[in-house]
């Protein structure tokens, strides 16, 4: 039995299904597109909240040393990505990944897991897109009903039209294509990095050197906590994080980590691009670097025009022009920060929808959702299928019980593709790599490593959450998926070629 549960699948007839025309995407992705792709999800209201926020409880004016921590930690993860993406250049991104090199029960669990927070993740993005633009109605002076503004506090029944409407309409383009998906994402990241650099830009000039002092605040440390919101390294050894202090950088660093989840999205639209094996690292590492450089910018403007102690929780940057006698610019970070959620929870459901895609083509979901359109060439099937359920989920569910997202899922894929560096190179070692991970073994054990440290860190409840996803995922899999796969029938086929010869008796 654990002969078929790691099962692996080869990397010449991953590459030989994607040919298959009725299961065949579209290739029309350069590497700037797969560039605007990364910034377009990892930039989203984070540069505007978390930055400050973090300062404010963590950190200090040294967040921008937690931000460049993270990005490292990133980097890491990053590298070993590019390889695997380059190397194996097909949707589905750590679910294909693991299946070229762990096996077929370890890449469902990865596919289960990016599917399920990739959906929550939409329509968290879709609710909080939601509720900047009725903040920028109000400020016009138009006012949605309360039964279709948002679940909180509507009473026997509300439903979240424009989050639903978001994702409906995002559906549509992603059902029109990938190229028109990435000229409209294109103008609009364009429009919320043109927003962040002018914020950098004017911020600068309402900078208080005294601000920054000390860079570095004095330890403090965190009441130690007995409940499942206490870290899971916490309730293991009793070691509690401190806040401020040097340790306070790697306290603030696994908290503004969540700011940059969605750069491994842009792995899942390998099999979409045209040269993957020169664009693929390009687009991972570069919207990254990019991204990186702009929250350390964003995150010593706002400590700089603001002391930290002074900072707002839930407006930061917004609050800290207000303070500098500059009230407009919080009408202008609002609309920057709803422009730049239309593109997070496009590609949010873009790397859903690949994913899921590639699960079935594998036959591990049914195959019905594999067929691409005539036309088109885009997962049409599953693409509207979880653009409906997310629209209703975005629609009915309040905000609070939706940002129970599973980061951890993420971290779990980092650490899983890192391993699978190091297994694919000594099983296939002559595969050709246009991209190599540098310094193997010791970078993807550092990735390795750096996860999970950022995985213990997180709350207890998340990792109940993660055993109770991941619990379903084995249900299905048994239930379906084991049967059903397509590796699993090629290759009793294979079998029965060799023992039954061609008179038809066995030997």
């Amino acid at each position: 039995m654990s002969s078929t549960l790691f099962r692996t699948k080869k990397v010449e007839q991953s590459i030989l299904d994607t040919e298959e025309p009725e299961h065949a995407l579209k290739k029309s992705l350069s590497a700037l597109d797969l560039t605007v792709f990364g910034v377009g999800v990892i930039i989203g209201t984070g540069i505007f909240v978390l930055t400050g926020t973090v300062a404010k409880n963590n950190a200090g004016p040294s967040v921008a040393l937690a931000f460049t921590a993270a990005g490292v930690v990133c980097a890491l993860a990053a590298l070993c990505y590019a390889e695997f993406a380059s190397t194996v250049p097909v949707a589905g991104s750590a679910y294909t990944f693991s299946y070229a090199s762990l096996g077929e029960l370890p890449a469902w669990i990865i596919g289960w897991d990016l599917v399920l927070e990739f959906a929550l993740g939409t329509a968290v993005v879709a609710v909080g897109w939601s509720g900047y633009i009725q903040s920028l109605m109000d400020n016009a002076g138009w006012e949605m009903p309360a039964a279709l503004g948002s679940r909180e506090g509507a009473g026997d029944f509300g439903f979240d039209i424009l989050a639903a409407a978001l994702v409906l309409v995002l559906t549509a383009i992603l059902v029109l294509g990938m190229k028109l998906s990435a000229r409209i994402t294109s103008i609009v990241v364009a429009i919320k990095v043109t927003v962040v650099l002018v914020v950098i830009i004017a911020g600068a000039f309402f900078i208080d050197g005294d601000n920054y002092d000390p860079f570095i605040p004095k330890a403090q440390d965190v009441p130690p906590g007995e409940s499942l919101q206490a870290p899971l390294i916490q309730l293991m050894f009793g070691w509690a994080p401190s806040n401020f202090g040097v340790m306070g950088i790697f306290t603030a660093a696994s908290v503004v980590f969540f700011a940059f989840i969605g750069f491994d999205i842009v792995a899942t639209a390998a099999e979409e691009t045209k040269n993957p094996q020169r664009d693929m690292p390009r687009g991972i590492l570069g919207s990254l670097f990019i991204c990186t450089a702009l929250y350390v910018a964003v995150s010593i403007v706002v400590t700089g025009m603001q002391h930290y102690s002074q900072l707002s929780v839930d407006a930061p940057l917004a609050d800290a022009f207000k303070a500098t006698g500059h009230p407009w610019y919080a009408g202008f970070i609002s609309f920057g920060a709803a422009v730049g959620l239309t593109t997070v929870c496009m590609i949010l459901l873009l790397g859903q929808t690949r994913v899921f895609f590639a699960m079935s083509r594998d036959g591990l979901l049914p195959r019905f959702f594999s067929r691409v359109h005539p036309r088109f060439k885009t997962p049409h099937r599953p693409t509207i299928l979880l653009g409906v359920v997310i629209a209703i989920l975005a629609g009915f569910t309040p905000l609070n019980e939706l940002a129970a997202l599973v980061n951890i899922g993420t971290l779990f894929a980092f650490v899983v593709v890192a391993i699978g560096v190091l297994i694919l190179r000594r099983t296939r070692p002559d595969l050709h790599r246009s991209f190599r991970t540098p310094w193997v073994p010791f970078i993807p054990i550092l990735s390795v490593c750096a996860s999970l440290w950022l995985m213990l860190n997180l709350p207890a409840e998340t990792w109940v959450r993660f055993g109770i996803w991941m619990a379903a995922g084995f249900l299905v899999y048994f239930l379906y998926g084991r049967s059903h796969s397509l590796l699993g029938r090629r290759k009793e086929v294979s079998v029965d070629d060799v023992v039954k010869p061609p008179g038809g008796e066995e030997t």
